[in-house]
């Protein structure tokens, strides 16, 4: 078991800032009108937004585990995945920001800790598959998820976005794999690009080593150019403010905003996140100062809060917590001031922590990984909203055939006409504004086999997991040009939904004979050997119910 002690290793410094001892050139940057995706969200002013324009109601917390070299949630050595999401939609939660490491990515990472008789459907999968796992189990409760890059590797937080092991440009290029990812899959609905930068971290100064400012938005623009409908999700920083003295927690210092606000390509993507903490984390001056804690609204004001209050962008609260919630302990005393705060400006919030085996701060589970803390939850009513659990995307009901819209995509893998197998790449894209139950769909690649050797379909890799799908080799009683044959893809009857406006992710797979005799796609129907990239395909066809809904049957 991995605990997170924020406090090892923290040299906080106290506040400085004084009050009007700085000048601000006033302004919005993002006027430009944002427009959002069916299913996601976007900006508009302090405001997060649907697509329609109704502002967001969120109740959110946090899970951590995958960045530790546990690469999964923690818990799951004592409870189920299904077990501990159903929990957290009872208790009232609708977005979880789940942090994760650059390490987990890598090829030898393995998830470790995990009881597989309580999460059987777990079991050898790769960290990622882990984080698919748990992303399709929340969206089929209605839960949303951010994804925070919490630290580069697992073994602890670093100063800046990069260090010498994971470099920026690994940084970027694993957000736009995850952007890319989930493109289409409205469950995730934006990313966190780095967890606390302190330090040398710097804002506003143009140094490209330190500036974080201008990191984030060389991350973010990346991100966006792969999927445009996340919002991206930016922290403050520790101290070097061009312009001004002020230190303040690890994340928690946005004051650079004013004068050097993130630009972002797209309009209505940006929201600013800071962290604050009470004594049990660290001691603060401001914990000891004589009019605490009535202090302390003027001190989030001046650090962070007037970037919603001015309507510069939404702000949320990523990170907050602590062991106690008294009304007489200045531990007690600072969060219960800050839950007042963060309800009377109407910020967003995500609580840290659901784990109880965060050191300094306790979690939203007692020890026993399974008792809800009544405690905090009573001091968090206040913040909490209702909310409605509906399936992400689903307006209820089991979807028409005429209503359905499943594209698959199509990326050539053998490009050679002769070869001895068959090799692509599918991912299956849901169109409808409804989850589609897996099993009702099948998809048909179409090909000459040019004699009638046995032959077996073979699944390399699948994001949903090999076990979910079903392959078979169909022979056509009369070859048309193009095939003689078709290899069908069906799924599982617990594979689960499609989420709407969601993607499968990859699906590769060969088709070879059993002798390993040698095919020649040159006059497969199916066959694209220019779609390298992914790529809708209507020689592919879809069904659902057995009922065509997608492409074209050669004849």
């Amino acid at each position: 078991m991995i605990l997170k002690l924020k406090s090892t290793g923290k040299l906080l410094l106290a506040l400085t800032l004084l009050a009007g001892a700085l000048t601000y050139a006033g302004g919005n940057a993002h006027a430009q009108k944002a427009e959002g995706a069916p299913g996601y969200f976007h900006t508009e002013g302090s405001r997060i937004v649907d697509a329609d324009g109704n502002t967001a109601v969120f109740n959110g917390l946090n899970w951590f585990g995958f960045e530790t070299s546990n690469y999964s949630p923690h818990g799951l050595w004592s409870r189920s995945m299904d077990d501990m999401l159903d929990q957290v939609k009872a208790e009232g939660y609708n977005l979880i920001r789940l942090p994760f490491s650059s390490q987990m990515f890598d090829a030898d990472s393995r998830a470790n800790s995990i009881d597989v008789a309580k999460n059987p459907d777990l079991a050898g999968l790769k960290p990622i598959e882990i984080m698919d796992k748990l992303i399709e189990k929340a969206g089929e409760r209605g839960i949303r998820i951010f994804l925070d890059r919490h630290r580069p590797d697992s073994g602890g937080q670093s100063e800046l976005w990069y260090t010498a092991a994971y470099p920026e440009e690994r940084w970027i290029s694993d957000w736009v794999m995850l952007a890319k990812r989930y493109a289409g899959n409205p469950t995730v609905i934006g990313a966190d690009l780095h967890n606390e930068p302190h330090g040398p971290a710097s804002w506003g100064t143009g140094d490209p080593a330190t500036d974080w400012r201008l990191a984030a938005q060389r991350a973010g623009n990346a991100i966006l150019e792969a999927n445009p409908n996340w919002l991206i999700i930016v922290e403050g920083i520790e101290k070097n403010v061009k312009g001004n003295d002020s230190k303040y927690w690890w994340g928690g210092n946005l004051t650079g905003v004013r004068n050097y606000p993130v630009e972002l390509k797209v309009p209505g993507r940006l929201v600013y996140s800071p962290h604050d903490y009470g004594p049990g984390v660290a001691s603060q001056s401001w914990f000891s100062d004589p009019s605490f804690p009535a202090n302390l609204p003027a001190l989030w004001d001046a650090t962070w809060g007037y970037i919603s209050r001015e309507g510069i962008a939404p702000l949320l609260v990523g990170e907050f917590g602590g062991r106690s919630v008294d009304t007489t302990s200045a531990e007690g005393q600072w969060q219960n001031a800050l839950v007042d705060y963060i309800k009377d400006h109407k910020l967003y919030w995500t609580y840290w922590t659901l784990n109880p085996n965060s050191g300094d701060t306790g979690g939203l589970l007692l020890d026993d990984w399974a008792t809800w803390n009544r405690p905090k939850q009573e001091m968090l009513k206040r913040l909490m909203k209702p909310v409605t659990f509906t399936p992400i995307g689903s307006p209820g009901g089991e979807p028409e055939p005429e209503s359905i819209q499943a594209t698959p995509f199509y990326r050539a893998g053998e490009t050679n006409s002769e070869s001895n197998a068959i090799r692509a790449s599918l991912q299956l894209h849901n169109g409808s504004k409804t989850p589609l139950p897996l099993h009702e769909l099948t998809i048909r690649y179409w090909y000459t086999s040019e004699d009638s050797s046995a032959q077996t379909v073979e699944i390399d890799y699948a994001q949903i997991g090999k076990s979910h799908l079903l392959t078979k080799v169909v022979p056509l009683k009369t070859p048309v040009a193009g095939a003689d044959t078709y290899a069908e893809f069906s799924f599982a009857p617990d594979a689960g939904h499609l989420a709407a406006l969601g993607s499968t992710g990859d699906i590769q797979f060969r088709i070879h004979k059993d002798n390993w005799a040698a095919y020649n796609q040159a006059d497969d129907y199916s066959f694209v050997p220019a779609m390298t990239d992914y790529s809708a395909n209507k020689r592919i066809t879809v069904y659902y119910k057995g009922k065509l809904i997608y492409g074209v049957e050669p004849s």
